[in-house]
């Protein structure tokens, strides 16, 4: 834009401020915009929805503040029963996609529910393949749902990509570089990542990146300390994090490690932490300043709310409680 200066006005580009006698006036229009920051981080709360205490299922939506520590409530019901389903955030609404709604059979349901207030979820569309175990990414404009156990073995590789701007069904847009499921989602300003998780007895420990801007497949970046499946996935804006997960089954053997890796340059995590648990099936939340860990299995089930800082490498505090002790919950953030 040009700028011209005169004794009695400025010119900015086609726009005019001149003095008046009363002050000044401007002949063009001034547009501010409100900075919401990232949907993969939140300002007020962490959700975690679905998932099971045992033979039965759950539909709840629980709801805890990132202001204070303390237990989380109940604000509403998605639109089925299911457990081991993936998360996606917008600005404005939280999102429920695929699972398991019941001992055999998977969804392809997408459910979405208002941050602003206490309601239940509604249907909105449908995944392009029902699934159990994905994960969840989440631009500011589209959520993913990648990896997964359609109704029958193997797993798939499939990359799921969904407006959130219309309530809309999905699309396959890429591929991941290996079919698995149990795996956890990170997120970038600018790329999706999908890491861990495998087909028992196999696990794997691979992260895999894939961009927002184009519809590709996915890369393999780098690797996690440990193969594990079902870890939580967190993200800060410079690094994602993979907490917890399962090493082997039988014997049940659950891992405490948090593991960090950048987005700035393709490489592998480093363990910067502990849990207060070992767990598995628990659900990943990100603060701007914080990552969350709620709920899982250590065995026993538990609704254990663990955080750990972003700002340094630290093990979590207990902070709180789910309503209900539950695994293979979705995570999401206001």
């Amino acid at each position: 834009m040009t700028i011209r200066i005169y004794r009695d006005r400025i010119e900015l580009g086609d726009f005019v401020l001149r003095e008046t006698a009363d002050g000044a006036s401007f002949d063009g229009e001034v547009a501010a915009q409100q900075f919401l920051g990232n949907a993969f981080q939140g300002q007020v709360s962490g959700f975690s929805s679905g998932g099971t205490a045992g033979p039965a299922f759950s539909n709840v939506i629980d709801k805890f503040p990132f202001a204070t520590d303390t237990n989380a409530t109940d604000v509403g019901d998605l639109s089925q029963t299911r457990r081991y389903l993936a998360g996606q955030s917008s600005q404005v609404s939280g999102y429920s996609s695929g699972g398991l709604a019941d001992p055999s059979n998977v969804t392809n349901v997408i459910d979405k529910f208002s941050f602003a207030s206490i309601a239940n979820a509604t249907d909105v569309g449908d995944l392009s393949l029902g699934r159990s175990s994905p994960t969840g990414q989440s631009s500011d404009v589209s959520g993913y749902t990648s990896g997964g156990d359609p109704q029958s073995p193997p797993a798939t590789n499939v990359i799921d990509k969904f407006p959130l701007v219309t309530d809309s069904s999905a699309t396959d847009v890429g591929d991941l570089t290996q079919s698995r499921s149990s795996v956890s989602g990170q997120n970038s300003r600018t790329s999706g990542y999908t890491s861990s998780g495998g087909e028992a007895p196999g696990r794997v420990n691979t992260i895999d990146k894939f961009p927002f801007a184009a519809n590709t497949n996915a890369t393999d970046v780098g690797d996690l300390t440990q193969a594990r499946a079902a870890p939580a996935g967190q993200s800060s804006t410079t690094n994602g994090y993979a907490s917890g997960g399962l090493v082997s089954a039988p014997p049940l053997v659950t891992t405490n490690i948090i593991d960090k890796f950048p987005f700035a340059a393709d490489a592998s995590a480093t363990d910067v932490g502990d849990l207060t648990q070992g767990r598995y099936g628990n659900a990943g939340q990100s603060s701007t300043g914080f990552g969350y860990t709620s709920g899982g299995n250590v065995p026993p089930i538990v609704n254990i709310i663990d955080k750990f800082p972003f700002s340094t490498d630290s093990n979590a505090t207990d902070v709180g409680d789910l309503t209900q002790a539950r695994v293979g919950v979705a995570g999401t953030q206001f």
